[in-house]
């Protein structure tokens, strides 16, 4: 049975949009936990533009699950997952003009010593890739624990053969990252209406989910939006 990560991150958006006090991101993480959220995942960003340094402290006291910090490989980054040790960091690209992490990391040598360090530090690593397979060999060679699979451009297209194409290869590089003995997680751009189609694949461990499932709260409130999704993931 797969498991659901929950982003938190549009929450802090919402909050940072008048630069407030509400809607308070850990307030949101208990509500996801409760109703059945298995992680709660954050994205602690170079220019702070939605999860503050605060929420990052008070949410490793109180998360009940587990813990993904995303964060893009820095010195500062890493000094703070070191101080914060959350249970996974998940490596990601991030530019100051972006919306939104526009694609999957490029792993270099570079991220071979953050790998490391983070890894001696007690925590698990996964890393935010294309499903290409050159690229998960070398999350391997570079001693990753996880690959969380970009779906942006499954979840953008919109014609049934490309669809179906793009979903074979996250079939086959999700089986290749099982084979290599990683965790298989899948993330970006997931929603209510294609989520199902690569559950049904049965290898993908876990989704991270975020963007939707805060917009559907909208409407359902939190609690709904996030168990209408465990549902489909289940």
């Amino acid at each position: 049975m797969a498991k659901l990560g929950i982003n938190i991150d549009h929450v802090a958006t919402i909050r940072q949009a008048r630069m407030g006090i509400e809607p308070d991101p850990v307030f949101a993480a208990g509500i996801a936990e409760q109703n059945g959220a298995d992680q709660i995942t954050i994205h602690l960003r170079e220019d702070r533009r939605h999860i503050l340094d605060r929420d990052v402290k008070i949410l490793r006291k109180t998360i009940q699950t587990k813990m993904n910090l995303e964060m893009a490989s820095t010195d500062e980054m890493m000094k703070i997952a070191s101080d914060i040790k959350p249970d996974t960091v998940t490596l990601v690209p991030e530019k100051r003009e972006e919306l939104t992490t526009e694609g999957g990391l490029l792993l270099t040598n570079a991220h071979l010593s953050v790998i490391r360090k983070l890894k001696q530090a007690g925590i698990e690593v996964s890393v935010f890739i294309e499903p290409d397979l050159k690229m998960i060999s070398k999350a391997k060679e570079m001693g990753a624990d996880a690959v969380e699979i970009h779906t942006g451009k499954y979840a953008n297209l919109k014609d049934e053969s490309e669809i179906s194409q793009e979903v074979e290869v996250i079939r086959k590089a999700a089986h290749f990252i099982k084979k290599l003995g990683m965790r298989v997680v899948a993330g970006h751009g997931l929603n209510y209406f294609n989520t199902q189609r690569l559950v049904e694949l049965g290898i993908i461990e876990e989704f991270n989910i975020g963007h939707s499932i805060i917009s559907k709260a909208v409407f359902s409130g939190l609690a709904t939006a996030v168990s209408n999704m465990k549902t489909i993931v289940e």
